[in-house]
């Protein structure tokens, strides 16, 4: 199944922040780094609900990004965000990220509310009442939709860092893209991305032995991260055929 891109609401909330791509957020080819991407959006994302004073706590299930194409270092990046739909314990979050008031990157993202025990809780009407109305009354599925790791799927162990952990003990959003951008580096370096998905299954901890799984085939890179033999997340990178770069 495809994400969905709903176009920017007439009315309702949208949020706004602009940042420049730093030097940090970029790999050696100089364009915007898909673990940068995530850390935006999850910024942009805690920026909306700290603005609205919603309170709670919200755990990322996935994310799918349509690449026009990425930013380069010390371009100036306009980003607007949105509630796109909702469910009965989750949001749907829709992005863009704009150059030059031309799309760059268009992001959509499912995100559970959930209580102090990470147990997921339905929504208030104090959402509604700040997101409602740009929402539409769509309604958004929490759905994953990536395949499992592939008959010949090369297979090696990948390293956790402390680094990859945030203040909640969580492995952060934007350090699942790391192993992304490590296959994408090795497997296809000149590789252009055209679009991208991550769904996360379930958390990795600290200390955990991962293995980090990934294929080529084609266009098309897939990436796993499983530990003892269990998916805990599942990437997919579309590249554009040379005839398109």
């Amino acid at each position: 199944m495809k994400p969905e891109f709903v176009p920017l609401p007439e009315q309702g909330r949208r949020f706004t922040r602009s940042r420049r791509v730093r030097l940090g957020d970029v790999n050696a080819t100089n364009r915007l780094r898909l673990d940068a991407v995530a850390s935006y959006l999850q910024d942009v994302a805690g920026d909306d609900v700290d603005d609205a004073g919603v309170e709670g706590a919200w755990v990322l299930r996935r994310t799918a990004l349509a690449i026009v194409r990425l930013p380069r270092y010390g371009e100036e990046v306009e980003l607007t965000t949105f509630c796109s739909g909702t469910g009965s314990h989750w949001a749907e979050r829709r992005t863009r990220l704009s150059v030059n008031d031309a799309p760059a990157v268009d992001a959509v993202a499912v995100w559970v509310n959930v209580d102090g025990s990470g147990r997921p809780v339905r929504l208030e009407d104090g959402f509604f009442d700040h997101y409602g109305e740009a929402a539409g009354g769509r309604r958004a599925s929490s759905r994953l939709w990536l395949p499992p790791p592939a008959d010949g799927a090369s297979s090696r162990p990948w390293a956790l860092r402390t680094t990859d952990f945030d203040l909640l003990g969580h492995m952060n959003n934007a350090a699942y893209w790391y192993a992304v951008e490590d296959e994408l580096a090795r497997l296809a370096p000149r590789g252009v991305s055209a679009s991208a998905q991550l769904e996360h299954r379930a958390a990795v901890e600290p200390d955990e032995r991962v293995e980090l799984r990934s294929k080529l085939d084609g266009d098309r890179l897939s990436v796993w991260l499983s530990v003892a033999d269990e998916t805990r997340a599942a990437a997919q990178v579309n590249l554009r055929s040379r005839g398109r770069q």
